[in-house]
């Protein structure tokens, strides 16, 4: 088993697990939790799919791992109390679809990865990256998959206390990142792995359910009893040994992957 490699590409962090053969192969590019694994590194300890004949590079989110502001997460923290949606979830998620293109571009040059389609993976609020780039890119996608994702971003909003005050900019914000009306358009693009946690919460629980219904054959839904939103123990910002249940979902992940490769 190969070390991970640490690098940054077009300004973005990332740790990436190479495939155990040599020779160009096949990329495969993950969006973290916001959630324990919260980093890109714990991410990839995570799910590191090892099996899988494919670079794994797991992309750091906006201000998290090598992007936090003097090592701590506080930074994020007060953006949140300034506007979860806004200043937080919408602008991370924005920011993590602008500097995907760049981003890949480098990694093409800095990996021996093949110029094919690649495969993509987004946990919570990484799941609405991962659905962004399938909804309103071009890049080819051979397969992609979500674990506990934002689906519907007014879920996500609606586990903040009080009530959100939406206006115009902010309903429109929130309502371009509610992929269930899309999600034909998903399927479209690629075969699409919705993996739920049973004892996720139960609004983004049901929104997995009803997109992978919606999105009708190309789509598959995988419940995980026992199963969560955090994928890993708190703080889940260093890389941690990987916990049972995500061992599950890693092999999952996997057989998904491998099967569309």
């Amino acid at each position: 088993m190969h070390s991970p490699i640490t690098g940054t590409a077009a300004g973005v962090p990332y740790t990436a697990l190479p495939p155990a053969t040599d020779g160009p192969a096949p990329l495969i590019v993950t969006w973290h939790m916001l959630d324990a694994p919260r980093s890109d590194a714990a991410f990839a300890a995570a799910l590191p799919m090892h099996e899988l004949p494919a670079w794994r590079v797991h992309l750091g989110m906006p201000m998290c791992g090598a992007r936090m502001v003097d090592g701590s997460m506080d930074a994020g923290l007060a953006l949140i109390r300034e506007d979860p949606l806004m200043s937080f979830l919408y602008a991370f998620v924005q920011q993590a679809t602008e500097e995907f293109p760049a981003a890949l571009a480098a990694l093409r040059e800095q990996l021996p990865v093949t110029d094919g389609p690649i495969g993509v993976l987004g946990g919570s609020l990484g799941g609405a990256v991962a659905l962004r780039i399938l909804a309103e890119t071009d890049t080819p996608v051979f397969a992609a998959a979500v674990v506990n994702a934002a689906i519907r971003m007014r879920s996500v909003v609606d586990l903040f206390p009080g009530d959100y005050p939406y206006d115009e900019q902010s309903t429109k914000a929130v309502d371009s990142l509610d992929f269930i009306p899309r999600a034909k358009v998903l399927a479209g693009r690629a075969p699409l792995l919705v993996v739920s946690g049973e004892l996720d919460h139960p609004a983004l629980r049901a929104d997995a359910l009803e997109l992978a219904e919606a999105a009708g054959e190309r789509a598959e839904l995988l419940s995980i009893p026992g199963l969560a939103h955090p994928l890993a123990e708190e703080p889940g910002i260093e890389p941690a040994p990987q916990l049972p249940l995500a061992r599950v979902v890693d092999a999952s992940l996997t057989t998904w992957f491998r099967r569309h490769l």
